[in-house]
């Protein structure tokens, strides 16, 4: 990612309503479908700012990797975990079948070699393990916002299925999630192609406009793995190894 974009997202992912809610879905999809066992090992697979560290601690004795300078110093800097230098696929020195739970958290977009990236976040996975991934969704809405965080494809979900099939991973729970904004993001990026200027999707809006969103948002907590959503902004995934 540009080192402008790593700035802009430590300055607002503890306030953004993208940020907060997807914490809170997250936490909620582990809780339902990955919860680890006490005194477990966690890992975050690149980092980046460090904006889910809290919330993975919670969890466990929590590790983290990044493979960016400048985002791991952020991320260390928030004293919750020691951040190492990691790069998926090969560049992981870490020991195999040692974690209970592992998040790769709109991490896999970035990485070319997705598929090998998820096989060897596999091996390093436990037996009873559960890793969980996010990732945005629906290529027909690739804007100039994927180019700036140098994501290298959208997913739908069949080739996000496929990828983690291929990657010799099992599927325990899919499905599109930022659902209910989806209608909003569309005709927003319709706009945009229209006008031919891309607003920074991670700007922070004004207050009450920041609160409406995260609470429609936030509530797919309660829908996810219970109500199959058609189509959505991103996309999540529970894995385990075969």
């Amino acid at each position: 990612m540009d080192q402008a974009a790593y700035a802009g997202m430590n300055a607002v992912e503890q306030r953004h309503w993208w940020f907060v809610a997807r914490r809170r879905i997250i936490a909620s999809l582990i809780d339902r479908f990955a919860l680890p066992p006490r005194n477990a090992k966690v890992l975050e697979a690149g980092c980046g700012t460090g904006g889910n560290l809290a919330l993975l601690a919670r969890y466990g004795h929590l590790e983290a990797f990044e493979f960016d300078d400048g985002a791991r110093d952020l991320a260390s800097a928030k004293g919750i975990a020691d951040i190492g230098f990691g790069a998926l696929p090969d560049r992981v020195a870490l020991p195999d079948r040692s974690y209970d739970l592992i998040a790769l958290l709109d991490v896999l977009e970035h990485i070319e070699d997705d598929r090998s990236s998820l096989r060897r976040l596999g091996d390093l996975l436990r037996s009873e393990g559960r890793l969980i991934l996010t990732v945005p969704a629906i290529p027909s809405l690739w804007s100039r916002h994927d180019e700036i965080h140098h994501h290298h494809r959208r997913y739908t979900l069949e080739t996000l299925r496929s990828c983690i099939a291929d990657a010799g991973l099992k599927v325990e729970k899919i499905g599109y999630f930022n659902s209910l904004l989806f209608p909003l993001a569309w005709l927003q990026r319709q706009a945009q192609r229209v006008r031919g200027h891309d607003a920074p999707l991670d700007d922070m809006p004004g207050r009450l406009l920041n609160g409406a969103l995260q609470a429609v948002f936030a509530l797919e907590r309660f829908l996810l793995g219970r109500v199959k959503m058609p189509i959505g902004l991103s996309l999540y995934a529970v894995v385990s190894a075969r």
